[in-house]
């Protein structure tokens, strides 16, 4: 494979909002998120963003609904928030400390769905320490620890 462009990792992913503003201040002030660009439109409208955590890179886009000048497959985007918190992906970040990286984003107002648990999957393999947590509009995101890498 050929390198991807500077600043680029392989695989990233973009997630939609009804309030994408509001998301991006949440999203760095919760889970600790640096803002990278950010493009406002008209009326503040989010054109573009890129969020990054370490060498990792979300995007943070608007749902789109309603908007004028918009391609037909951007009305398919949707925030958990208008689909009674259904979720078709979950989004898992490597952290340095999960109970620390828990602590604060509850603090800050995240809703912890499952509490910082250890899961072993063998000496071949390795143990994460990690938690799940909601955010604003209700994606579902895991937070990783790893523990111990595996052997064998």
């Amino acid at each position: 494979m050929k390198p991807t462009p500077p600043g680029w990792p392989r695989i990233s992913s973009c997630l939609y909002y009804d309030d994408p503003a509001a998301a991006i201040d949440w999203l760095s002030r919760v889970f600790g998120f640096e803002v990278r660009l950010k493009v406002e439109g008209e009326g503040g409208r989010i054109e573009h963003s890129e969020l990054t955590y370490g060498e990792g890179l979300v995007m943070v886009g608007g749902t789109g609904r309603g908007d004028a000048g918009k391609e037909a497959w951007q009305g398919d985007q949707a925030s958990p928030r208008s689909k009674g918190g259904a979720n078709t992906q979950s989004l898992c970040v490597m952290v340095d400390d999960a109970d620390a990286h828990c602590a604060r984003s509850r603090a800050a107002g995240a809703e912890v769905f499952r509490e910082p648990t250890t899961s072993d999957y063998g000496a071949g393999y390795w143990a994460d320490r990690s938690y799940g947590a909601r955010d604003v509009e209700g994606h579902l995101w895991w937070f990783i620890q790893r523990v111990r890498t595996g052997g064998g």
